[in-house]
């Protein structure tokens, strides 16, 4: 005997064409037109606040700084002198020893903490015991605030106390004024720069070498490749990319790196280590020329400007030779 169930008590009412969908809360139609037409712009609108309070206004008043003689004493009683400042920088020769200070510094910075940081990370690549801690001790430079290591680099750099002359003395090499010798005043805060920054490259490289197919890798090995040859067919194009971007964030980074310089040599000896950043401060609060001191800032902008405008069109370069193939 079967039993029956009438259509109404089996199947559920359909909605009117009206009603909205359950669980779903009605929308007044204008507010979704307004959201759907302006709702991307209202999630950018706080980063464009903050890059235009704290970046492009700073940096259109310091350019408007530059074309006055204001002085640090009053600060607001400045003059329009048009293209007095940069005339006289551009005469100046303290000025382009801070340029060249400035490129030498950049230029060993970043080659040898690219070179140090992509060997450490091929090394840590492979497979041993104690490898996550070696990982985690490598990361301490970076984790050391730049105050503690600027004063861990003087301490080294000591005349009478130092560690380094002590090694030195005791290799036969002799002692060195590290600090107060303008032959060595660059070599010292390039060291203790490529220290602090070198594990930043070494973790953006092992990244980019762990993303590299281990089958690519394989398949060289099975065809008769040594581990060089499958380094520069397979890993090194792969990691290639990331080579150039951690390269010209390292450049952008070195033309504007202070604390560092500053707190170790504080310019010195002898200007050996007067970059433009340390330029800018010297001229503004030893000095006191607030005007010359924004035009100097506005030229290592162009510097900054020119070194990725070349990185870009490298990159472009690039890029074409790609696609020829």
């Amino acid at each position: 005997m079967s039993v029956t169930t009438p259509l109404a008590a089996t199947t559920e009412a359909a909605p009117s064409k009206g009603a909205p969908p359950r669980g779903r809360r009605r929308r007044a139609p204008g507010f979704g037109r307004f959201l759907e037409r302006w709702g991307a712009y209202l999630f950018v609108l706080p980063a464009i606040l903050y890059l235009t309070v704290l970046t492009v206004f700073p940096l259109v008043r310091g350019i408007i700084l530059s074309f006055t003689s204001t002085k640090l004493v009053n600060p607001s009683g400045g003059r329009p002198v048009g293209f007095e400042n940069y005339e006289y920088l551009l005469s100046s020769e303290r000025f382009w020893n801070s340029v060249v200070t400035t490129l030498l510094y950049t230029l060993f910075t970043v080659v040898f903490a690219v070179v140090i940081g992509t060997c450490g990370a091929l090394l840590l690549n492979t497979a041993f015991r104690g490898r996550g801690i070696v990982r985690a001790v490598v990361t301490i430079p970076w984790a050391v605030p730049t105050v503690a290591a600027a004063l861990i680099f003087v301490w080294i750099y000591n005349n009478e106390a130092g560690v380094l002359n002590r090694a030195t003395g005791a290799l036969g090499l002799g002692e060195h004024g590290w600090l107060i010798d303008p032959a060595f005043g660059l070599f010292s805060v390039t060291l203790a720069t490529v220290w602090k920054v070198m594990p930043l490259v070494m973790l953006v490289m092992l990244a980019a070498l762990q993303s590299v197919p281990q089958e690519l890798r394989e398949a060289t090995w099975v065809d008769g490749a040594n581990r060089w040859q499958s380094f520069r067919a397979v890993t090194l194009p792969h990691i290639t990319p990331t080579i150039r971007v951690i390269t010209l964030l390292m450049t952008i980074w070195s033309i504007r790196r202070f604390e560092i310089i500053f707190l170790i040599t504080g310019g010195g000896p002898l200007d050996a280590t007067n970059t433009l950043v340390v330029n800018v401060y010297r001229t503004a609060f030893q000095d006191q020329n607030l005007g010359r001191a924004a035009a100097i800032g506005a030229l290592g902008l162009v510097l900054s400007l020119l070194v990725t405008i070349v990185y870009f069109i490298l990159e472009q370069v690039q890029e074409r030779k790609e696609v020829s193939r």
